[in-house]
């Protein structure tokens, strides 16, 4: 799987631009104001049909335009489109359309086509950020791979959306309508198992893997749900107006050996902000060996201005992975390069914007 070419318009700070890439890999080289991370965000949106850099699509549309389009073409003939339009260009209805070879189709049903692994220098906080980052993470890795989870991951999202509906009103009203909870309940007891059950298989997987880079040890903090817990939560909940238990307060730790003192620690707070990064460098590896062998292919690994971020041993390491798949790479500088691979890879540079 491999994109052969890129097409944007009204994206970000592109206005209209077409790129072409290797099959191998692609440098983008290019100053700050340039433009790569809008490239790698386009790149993003085509496989997950989302941005990794806001919830709110319309603030990728181009400054003063209505209407953004992203489309790639991959080398077994799908062409995916992404079409994203503002309010005012929809009388206050935003839009967001994904399309495979013309086809109009479901998110649920358009991730998937393009599989991509990024790591990008947002990533670096994933360890000692807030747990909805390390919740994306596995999102990301799962829904990419893994159809079932798509579905059982949007029907949990439903539910808990309806439920926290009824437990606001039934705050407000002192009313509870047993019967609305019931149905609710169940789905929302179902469909988080699922999840939290896909996730575990993840966690496991990555614990059992050879890690070349840090070795560390995932501990998954799952909040469990069932008929007992939310029960347990019923007055609580009731107070909060929302829902207590389940996937979408789930967490994770990662814990490192020491062998001073023969003991782990939890590494967002005792790692250094260098064993930090070689972690979250370990984990987006492991995720590409992940999803690897789940679809029986690599996915196209995408490199977002990482180098200034590791030293040079490191960049070597990542350098002996990048000729087993498609690789884009951005940097500021080629000189972060090895002179003997600039010759072998397409270079694209990119001017200040």
């Amino acid at each position: 799987m491999y994109i052969k070419q890129l097409s944007l318009q009204n994206f970000r700070s592109y206005s209209k631009s077409d790129f072409n890439f290797s099959k191998d890999i692609t440098l983008i080289v290019g100053p700050n104001t340039s433009g790569k991370t809008n490239f790698m965000e386009a790149i993003f949106f085509l496989s997950f049909g989302k941005s990794f850099r806001t919830d709110k699509d319309e603030q990728a549309i181009r400054f003063g335009e209505e209407v953004s389009r992203l489309s790639a073409q991959l080398n077994n003939e799908i062409k995916l489109e992404v079409v994203i339009a503002s309010e005012r260009f929809r009388g206050g209805v935003k839009q967001k359309k994904y399309m495979v070879n013309g086809v109009n189709k479901r998110r649920l049903d358009f991730v998937g086509n393009l599989v991509a692994v990024l790591f990008s220098p947002l990533d670096l906080d994933m360890i000692v950020g807030s747990p909805i980052l390390r919740r994306n993470f596995l999102n990301s890795v799962l829904e990419a791979v893994d159809v079932d989870y798509r579905i059982f991951y949007l029907e949990f999202t439903k539910a808990l959306r309806q439920r926290n509906a009824l437990l606001e009103k039934a705050r407000e009203t002192g009313i509870r309508d047993e019967k609305q909870f019931e149905y609710w309940d169940n789905i929302l007891i179902k469909s988080g198992q699922n999840v939290i059950q896909k996730r575990e298989e993840l966690i496991k997987f990555m614990n059992n893997s050879q890690k070349e880079i840090f070795d560390f040890m995932m501990i998954y903090d799952k909040s469990i749900i069932s008929k007992e817990r939310l029960w347990q939560y019923k007055e609580q909940e009731l107070g909060a107006g929302v829902t207590l238990v389940g996937p979408h307060r789930d967490d994770f730790s990662i814990s490192m050996f020491d062998n001073l003192s023969q003991t782990t620690h939890d590494v967002k707070f005792f790692g250094s902000r260098g064993q930090q990064r070689l972690v979250v460098l370990q984990l987006k590896l492991l995720e590409l060996e992940f999803i690897a062998q789940k679809i029986g292919q690599r996915p196209i690994l995408l490199l977002d201005d990482i180098f200034s971020e590791l030293d040079s041993n490191h960049i070597n390491l990542v350098l002996d992975i990048i000729n087993k798949q498609q690789t884009i790479i951005t940097t500021t500088h080629k000189e972060f390069i090895p002179k003997k691979m600039l010759d072998k890879v397409e270079i694209i540079e990119l001017e200040e914007r």
